[in-house]
């Protein structure tokens, strides 16, 4: 049995052409990233066998559930998969602790009481059980949604742009339930968006779509630290870095995060001593320097290695890939800065890092 999702697609719908070749994880959350129009849906619909492609084949650990060239087609049904959309598509006449039965019935057997109270607490959802879903925000409806798809034993679940119809607000209520699920999750997520940060904060695996194929796939770090970097991430080139909150400054509001490269000051929101968080880096907010510097605003400077250099976005500018101890890291700097500082591939530097996005 072959672990993970293999999924082929190719078909055209007026002047678009569908043509992809998807072998992903067998567990954790794979992010397929793409502007509107790139055939995320499409895909997803596809997988889901809402949409019969005319060249597809499909199979899910080694189960076939599409091979056109057997005449193979399992209908959605009969799929071990859930589908969260963007609206979450809750039963209006019922109340949440309801709507969550239906995916217990829709798995079958027993129902275990440990494990509804297992999916209750982890979308932290307690409290709602008897509110009807007319009074529930839009962030508290994608949690229900997320809650009853997951009682429904899935051996697949495909998430399509689950915080699109949702404002900031609710969607910051609605990620760290969602971190909580890539934390968790022992079944492959295929997670749709067309945000790099939702993708970066979430996603072990990312498949970036260009009008219907696939223009990178691998694991995120891995994709984001690129050199050639695609289209699609191409104006916010950049790598996400794991680390450990080690140290809060309460007066400055500031965390101390520690990790193999090296330690970053980054703005506290509320994580405790301990945590593990992922740190988003651009390279337009990273610049060199030969000797580490003082009487500067820049908080963080961190020793680092030139490893290779190309061409950037712009002809004037050049992305320059660095090695801290083993972690990449890009920088964006121009020209005429590189031939200033004599920079070259083996050469010491100190990385000033003016922004950090930090994820969670």
């Amino acid at each position: 049995m072959t672990p993970g999702l293999h999924a082929r697609l190719a078909t055209t719908f007026g002047e678009f052409r569908l043509d992809i070749d998807l072998q992903l994880p067998g567990k954790g959350i794979t992010a397929l990233l793409g502007a509107s129009g790139a055939g995320k849906t499409t895909c997803l619909r596809a997988i889901a066998g809402l949409e019969r492609v005319p060249q597809g084949f499909i199979a899910l650990n080694g189960e076939t559930w599409q091979d056109e060239s057997q005449r193979v087609f399992v209908p959605t049904h009969r799929r071990a998969l859930a589908y969260v959309f963007q609206e979450g598509n809750l039963f209006a006449h019922l109340n949440v602790r309801r709507n969550l039965d239906y995916g217990l019935e829709r798995a079958g057997g027993a129902v275990d009481p440990a494990e509804f109270s297992a999916v209750v607490d982890l979308l932290g959802i307690a409290a709602l059980l008897e509110r009807g879903t007319d009074r529930l925000s839009g962030g508290e409806r994608q949690r229900i949604a997320i809650a009853r798809a997951l009682l429904m034993r899935p051996r697949l679940l495909l998430l399509d742009e689950p915080l699109a119809a949702i404002d900031v607000a609710r969607k910051e209520e609605l990620l760290p339930y969602l971190e909580r699920l890539h934390e968790t999750l022992q079944i492959p997520c295929l997670y749709v968006t067309h945000n790099l940060d939702e993708a970066a904060r979430l996603a072990d695996h990312l498949v970036v779509l260009e009008r219907g194929a696939v223009a990178a796939a691998g694991p995120l770090q891995e994709v984001l630290a690129s050199m050639d970097p695609v289209a699609t991430l191409r104006e916010h080139a950049g790598v996400v870095i794991e680390a450990t909150v080690a140290d809060c400054d309460v007066a400055d509001h500031l965390l101390r995060l520690s990790f193999p490269g090296g330690e970053l000051l980054v703005p506290a929101r509320g994580q405790r001593v301990g945590a593990q968080v992922r740190c988003r880096i651009e390279a337009r907010d990273v610049s060199l320097t030969l000797e580490r510097q003082s009487g500067t605003s820049i908080l963080n400077a961190l020793a680092a290695k030139i490893e290779t250099v190309s061409d950037a976005a712009h002809p004037s500018q050049l992305l320059v890939r660095l090695d801290m101890s083993g972690v990449p890291l890009l920088a964006q700097v121009t020209r005429r800065s590189w031939n200033a500082l004599g920079l070259a591939a083996g050469r010491a530097v100190w990385a000033q890092i003016k922004a950090v996005a930090l994820m969670g």
